[in-house]
């Protein structure tokens, strides 16, 4: 993963890892719709993919533990493979991070072929009450193309200085900024540049960016409930913060692949795609040389070039939809890794290789199918019942004093589940965790500690989650809660011995960096004489 660049940084009755079984499938029978519009399906083989190839990138990924949510492989138009690592599913939206920057350069795209402005506009154009007093040279000469190619000129990502803000103007917190460079020379990873290419066709159109993409671009590839996180004013954040779902991930690659044509109509210009998609300026980051390295492939309009021909949109941790225009193939992919490069890695290892020119020998790809239908993150280790569940099964805590404000906690085993609940000075809020299997449902708990940037969806108070538990040891009770419309979970980890508890919580952030977790560890003791659920 390149760290210079993120600092800012119910199952659909498919089976039970929320699979779609395409190789199941007639070679070119749509499956059952799961939306108003999904891609056509396909056999691998009568695509001229290899399904053995497909299965090895499916194995390789796990071997490595690269903790995938999700994969779609697009060839031709049609979907060969597809997948969802349970409880990830194919109806869940999934957190995109910085893949939305993708999105967002594609609303610059539209509002140029609107002739709303050019890619040439100087940025404090849009924003005359907000510049200040004094504009330096550097900052004049600052142009919507320099968003667009992170070379601003800023030495640094500008975003901690935007959400710093105090009065949460992003846009004048942005301009305010020392511009180091001469724009269009110095390349920076900078997530408030897109930030602002958000700002800018919010400015123009009175729109946000979603509902601004929404009839041009959503609509038509039938991408629906998609949300975006916003700044304190109601923009949305543009370089982070879109959910969709993976086919759509796999939807806009297409787009891309045809050159802005969906069903024979033009939704974005080729024009503005070739510009989006090639070489702009030399890119950063990565550790490997460059003959092995993806970061280093060069930058075009919020997309990086890659290896292979290829290009691609991604996002930290490991969102990505990676297009291979000479391989016509598309590729989405969720998860949450440390090691974005390995995943493009066995992509160029076991993906690509698999696609012939010419077709493959058509066969069963049993194998592949199989495997696929059974994808799913593996459940907390442990028994799914101790002696002490008897000892604490329904009794509440009384936790010490601590920065969440949590006052008390109450475990309650039954019916092959637990119920969690935590009660702290907003009220109470309960998590249902499968003993042996994940429990599906929301939660009004925030997810903004496990998140790179602690922005939000409008109005959004509750949040998908699965949850499971089980019994590490004869006084260790382990849950993992999965935020499975984010990358994310925790683990909960409740320690018994006598009438004291301490209940420690683990993000995967900080699993994935061996690093200890901010939150406190709470402590407390059994309430005697306290009915269940009290």
């Amino acid at each position: 993963m390149t760290l210079n660049r993120r600092n800012f940084l119910y199952q659909l009755g498919l089976g039970v890892a929320g699979v779609g079984l395409v190789s199941a499938l007639p070679a070119t029978l749509p499956a059952a719709p799961l939306r108003s519009f999904q891609l056509p399906r396909s056999l691998p083989e009568a695509q001229g993919i290899s399904s053995v190839g497909l299965l090895d990138f499916v194995n390789a990924v796990e071997t490595a533990n690269l903790n995938l949510h999700s994969l779609m492989v697009v060839r031709r138009g049609m979907v060969v493979a597809e997948g969802w690592w349970a409880p990830y599913a194919p109806a869940l939206k999934h957190t995109l991070y910085s893949l939305s920057k993708s999105f967002t350069s594609s609303a610059i795209g539209l509002a140029v072929a609107e002739k709303r402005l050019t890619v040439e506009d100087k940025v404090v154009s849009f924003f005359p009450n907000e510049v200040p007093a004094t504009i330096s040279p550097t900052l004049a000469a600052m142009r919507v193309k320099d968003l667009l190619t992170m070379s601003t000129g800023h030495d640094k990502d500008s975003t901690p200085s935007l959400r710093n803000d105090p009065d949460g103007n992003w846009v004048k917190a942005f301009l305010a900024l020392p511009v180091e460079h001469e724009p269009g020379t110095f390349f920076v990873y900078n997530s408030g540049a897109t930030y602002m290419l958000s700002a800018i066709v919010q400015k123009l159109t009175g729109q946000t960016v979603l509902d601004y993409l929404k009839p041009r671009l959503f609509d038509p590839l039938g991408i629906e409930g998609a949300d975006w996180e916003t700044d304190p004013k109601g923009i949305d954040t543009g370089g982070w913060g879109l959910r969709v779902r993976t086919e759509d991930i796999a939807k806009f690659g297409q787009l891309y692949l045809q050159k802005g044509m969906w069903n024979g109509k033009p939704l974005l210009p080729a024009a503005w795609i070739a510009d989006a998609t090639k070489f702009q300026i030399q890119s950063k980051g990565g550790s490997r040389p460059k003959e092995e390295n993806d970061w280093l492939q060069g930058y075009g309009y919020q997309f990086w070039r890659c290896r292979n021909g290829a290009f691609r949109g991604d996002g930290a941790y490991g969102q990505f939809c990676i297009v291979l225009p000479e391989k016509d193939t598309v590729i989405a992919i969720t998860s949450e890794t440390g090691n974005m490069q390995g995943i493009l890695d066995e992509v160029w290892n076991h993906i690509l290789p698999a696609i012939q020119p010419e077709g493959v020998a058509a066969k069963a790809p049993v194998p592949l199918k199989q495997k696929l239908a059974a994808l799913a993150l593996p459940l907390p280790t442990g028994r799914a019942m101790s002696p002490t569940v008897a000892k604490v099964s329904g009794k509440p805590y009384q936790i010490a004093d601590n920065a969440l404000n949590i006052k008390k906690v109450l475990l309650a085993f039954q019916n092959g589940s637990c119920v969690c609940t935590l009660q702290d000075d907003q009220g109470e809020h309960r998590v249902v965790c499968g003993l042996g299997s994940w429990k599906q449902g929301d939660t009004d708990l925030s997810t903004a500690p496990l998140k790179l940037v602690p922005t939000s969806v409008p109005k959004e108070t509750r949040t998908k989650i699965a949850a499971s538990g089980a019994w590490s040891d004869e006084n260790t009770f382990t849950m993992t809660w999965r935020f499975i419309e984010t990358a994310h979970y925790e683990n909960v980890i409740c320690r018994f011995s006598g009438d004291e508890l301490k209940l420690e919580f683990q993000k995967s952030l900080a699993v994935l960096t061996n690093s200890k977790d901010n939150r406190p560890v709470l402590e407390g003791k059994q309430l005697a004489a306290v009915s269940q659920g009290k």
